[in-house]
């Protein structure tokens, strides 16, 4: 390999691992939702079912949002904040829903348990979550490459980034749900110790999976609500943009710590308002439709 074409490739993965680390909240929000989609799943399916999520979040990165991102940034710059504000609007949506099943409010349909367990669901509503969260992953990586590297260096580094992001968080996904037979082979270990390492394990999954599943929630609204207000201000209206400055520029005595925690759970909040907005508004739709459909019905 010559001198140059290693200066090249050196180049590619400095900028590629100084993007990746302005968009670790994004993937660790990643790896916290996915986890959600496999439980209730048969042991013997969760691997294949990640390893399908793990493909569609690549086709994600290399087949739309990279070359849409690319494209966009060359030609229709002003398009990506409005497909930021949709795509976070959905996430609030799906974050609303939630919370609304923990208290046993159910919207969407085909909520039967065994319809939560059919896998091509699963894997189509992680790889349409994947989709936007991955889409907040790449442009913040876009932003943050400078801008000598050229059109190819770009392309090289966002290709870099979106191999190692999806290996990390499908990687740590893949860890999480096995964990639990992790533990049961070391229930079987003649060492009494590990033994009970691995029931300690075992009894632990249920509440780990519990809180996953709360971190996860919170995250698509903590993301969703961000992606809303950061954009809202870049387009059509700065209100909830001034009304966090406000908010942060009173703590700022308290540090940067506070400051960040705020500005999350501003975003959070204002995420599950719009969430339970928008999930009104699909509710009232859903009703109309099927209130048509039964009349139509009665009528023939």
């Amino acid at each position: 390999m010559s001198v140059g074409l290693l200066a090249v490739v050196d180049d590619i993965l400095t900028a590629a691992l100084k993007a990746s680390a302005k968009t670790a909240g994004v993937v660790i929000d990643d790896a916290a939702v996915t986890p959600q989609y496999v439980q209730g799943l048969s042991p013997a399916r969760e691997l294949p079912v990640v390893r399908n999520i793990a493909l569609g979040s690549l086709f994600n990165k290399f087949i739309i949002i990279i070359p849409v991102a690319l494209l966009l940034t060359a030609f229709a710059p002003w398009v990506l904040p409005f497909l930021l504000i949709i795509g976070g609007t959905y996430l609030c949506f799906e974050g609303a829903e939630k919370v609304l099943e923990w208290f046993g409010l159910h919207h969407g349909p085909g909520e039967s348990e065994e319809g939560a367990r059919d896998e091509r669901k699963l894997v189509f509503g992680a790889i349409r979550t994947d989709l936007i969260l991955s889409t907040e992953i790449m442009l913040i990586a876009l932003d943050s490459l400078d801008t000598g590297l050229g059109f190819w260096g770009t392309l090289g580094a966002l290709a870099v980034i979106a191999l190692g992001m999806t290996a990390l968080v499908y990687g740590a996904v893949a860890l999480l749900v096995k964990i639990d037979d992790i533990g049961l082979q070391m229930m079987k270990n003649p060492a009494r110790k590990v033994r009970r390492t691995g029931v300690r394990i075992v009894a632990s999954m249920p509440a780990v999976f519990r809180v996953i599943s709360v971190v996860g929630t919170v995250a698509m609204l903590w993301v969703g609500g961000h992606l809303v207000v950061a954009n809202l201000a870049e387009t059509l209206w700065t209100g909830p943009y001034d009304l966090l400055h406000v908010v942060t520029h009173a703590i700022e005595a308290a540090g940067p710590v506070v400051i960040w925690l705020a500005d999350t759970a501003y975003s959070a909040v204002f995420g599950m308002l719009l969430g339970l907005v928008v999930v009104g508004i699909v509710l009232g739709i859903s009703r109309l439709v099927r209130g048509r459909s039964a009349t139509t019905t009665a009528a023939h």
